[in-house]
């Protein structure tokens, strides 16, 4: 972490994991509201889950090798790694202006970006930079960053997970709208961390589209996997299927051993204590009933 008279560094806790943001104390372009409900002070922040300075004059000393690219659907990602372990991640937009160069050590708790762009183009490498190094940091924490839409009901938390454009923000608008009781707990990126009394949901700074960022958590009460079909009709899936529809949900690298043994041994975990259903829909009040009734049985 940084320790810079001409740095101002910020604290946030998401999921009882701690982290900082420093930045100089000029700057003004970068704008974090979403993290604001997550901020804590230094004391409360406790140990930290990882450490980022942004500073635009940072050049690194060696260019590392490629070893993989991805996208989450909102960014693109080059992955780079030297010698000695240390990620360089290059952030775009997808398939356009590139806009940040991250340098992460090989665990993923120091990391220093730099930006380029105007503010909006800088706020954004920030933020994709930032959900990275948590989902990476906390992958061996029993803690992961799941692409899903979160509704809170009752106490409990449901997941709807699918590929974009499956519907899972169309079917919590429906539980929103005729199950009484439901809440949105987050739209695209909640975390999910078992724990000692089981598997909770967690809202997050991260939420794609949807302005929704809590700092709230539930017990899981069910993960759905969202397919479009002209009938509605509800499964629950068993372990060895569960887990291959859950993995591909999770923020992962399966090059790097720490973070995707870590994955895979937490949805291992997942699926020995949380039902996973298979929900083929249509976008209607039928389909949030029919999935209601199956996934609240307990």
């Amino acid at each position: 972490m940084i320790n810079n008279p001409d740095f101002t560094t910020r604290y946030y806790k998401v999921a009882g994991h701690s982290f900082t943001v420093a930045m100089p104390c000029s700057e003004q372009g970068i704008a974090m509201p979403s993290y604001e409900p997550f901020a804590v002070d230094a004391e409360r922040a406790g140990g930290l889950l990882f450490a980022l300075t942004v500073d635009d004059t940072f050049y690194p000393s060696a260019k590392g090798a490629l070893i993989g690219e991805f996208d989450c659907g909102a960014a693109d990602f080059g992955v780079y790694q030297l010698p000695d372990g240390t990620y360089q991640i290059l952030i775009s937009l997808p398939g356009g202006a590139y806009c940040g160069l991250l340098q992460a050590s090989a665990d993923f708790s120091e990391a220093t970006i730099a930006t380029r762009g105007d503010d909006g183009l800088r706020t954004f490498a920030v933020n994709n930079s930032l959900m990275l190094l948590y989902a990476f940091a906390a992958a061996d924490k029993y803690t992961l960053l799941v692409h899903a839409s979160v509704i809170k009901n009752a106490g409990w938390g449901y997941l709807f997970l699918g590929r974009s454009g499956t519907g899972k923000s169309t079917h919590s608008s429906l539980w929103l709208k005729h199950l009484e009781g439901s809440e949105l707990l987050n739209d695209d990126n909640p975390v999910v961390k078992i724990e000692e009394d089981g598997a909770r949901v967690y809202g997050s700074p991260w939420s794609g589209k949807t302005p929704c960022y809590k700092n709230d958590s539930a017990p899981i009460g069910a993960f759905v996997q969202i397919k479009q079909m002209p009938e509605n009709h509800i499964d629950r899936e068993q372990p060895l299927q569960a887990f291959a529809i859950l993995l591909p949900s999770m923020s992962t690298m399966k090059w790097d051993k720490r973070v995707y043994s870590g994955v895979c041994d937490s949805v291992g975990q997942l699926i020995k204590h949380t039902p996973l259903f298979t929900l083929g829909c249509r976008p209607d009040k039928e389909a949030a009933e029919v999935c209601y009734a199956e996934v609240t049985k307990r």
